[in-house]
């Protein structure tokens, strides 16, 4: 199936972006603006976000990171809905493999080739491929289904060298925007960067942080109401609380490679992967 969803750099790469102003830090980074805008839909009591390190993931020596899935009550206020580990030879039930063009990116290529599981390990590589006349193809692959409005998701996950861009992400099951990078890389492996796009003119709000991408990881986004909150290894290191900014629709998990060789950036020059140990997503608790 092609992928026909407009990828995240789409409009970047057509100039039709604008983002508002930001500071770009490393840690608890503020937005310079002004709340205003829709308010939230009404929801009940919102838990506020008790973070601990169990959000990292539990200790297991025989998991490839050495983490498996954090347990269901690993988050207060929120309940686990979903977990994989990967542990089949195929991608699991609820997941697409991306084939096709990129929209935006006709110079990009995604291929089911290039999405493997083995060992424990969703591997999504990026290489020359001699059944595309040698061009770069990469991987990505998507949850499927309804979606989930609001609520807490994870992805455990490392590169093995640059080149290719990373990005995990939320992406509405209809329409866009909005959409929740929460991890993207843009090709180097020693930062990366969580954008939130919002309103038809896709305005943005980047903040970026500095890490070794080449390490297992959890990265982490959790989103209320009222706030976008970004966890790396189960510290926040990023929050969004501006309302026009706060989407309120459902929203699957999507994780990809992709190249950018026709735009000069994200241009492999050797064989890379994106590997995923595991994934878990939680819901905001009934009370």
């Amino acid at each position: 199936m092609i992928h026909r969803a407009r990828t995240p750099d789409d409009g970047a790469r057509s100039g039709r972006r604008r983002a508002l102003p930001v500071v770009l830090a490393s840690v608890a980074n503020l937005l310079l603006l002004s709340p205003a805008g829709s308010s939230a839909p009404p929801i009940g009591p919102i838990p506020a976000v008790n973070l601990t390190l169990l959000t990292v993931g539990v200790p297991n020596p025989r998991e490839p990171s050495g983490m498996a899935p954090p347990s269901p009550h690993a988050l207060a206020g929120f309940t686990r809905v979903y977990a994989t580990d990967f542990s089949g030879a195929t991608v699991p039930a609820g997941w697409q493999i991306f084939s096709g063009h990129p929209i935006g990116d006709p110079g990009g290529k995604w291929s089911a080739g290039h999405v493997q599981v083995a060992n424990g390990v969703l591997e999504l590589s990026a290489w020359r491929d001699p059944a595309y006349n040698e061009a770069w193809v990469a991987g990505g692959v998507s949850r499927t289904g309804p979606g989930q409005t609001y609520g807490a998701f994870f992805v455990r996950s490392r590169m093995t060298g640059p080149g290719p861009t990373q990005v995990e992400m939320l992406w509405p099951v209809v329409g866009w925007p909005p959409e929740i990078d929460f991890s993207e890389t843009y090709g180097p492996v020693n930062q990366s960067m969580a954008t939130d796009h919002f309103t038809p003119a896709n305005l943005e709000l980047h903040q970026t942080i500095r890490v070794n991408m080449e390490r297992w990881h959890t990265w982490g986004v959790i989103w209320t109401p009222t706030k976008i909150t970004y966890v790396l290894d189960g510290r926040i290191w990023g929050t969004v609380t501006y309302p026009p900014a706060i989407p309120h629709q459902p929203m699957n998990l999507h994780i990809q490679q992709q190249t950018w060789c026709g735009s000069h950036f994200a241009c492999p020059v050797s064989t890379q992967a994106t590997m995923v140990d595991w994934v878990a997503a939680y819901s905001l608790a009934k009370r």
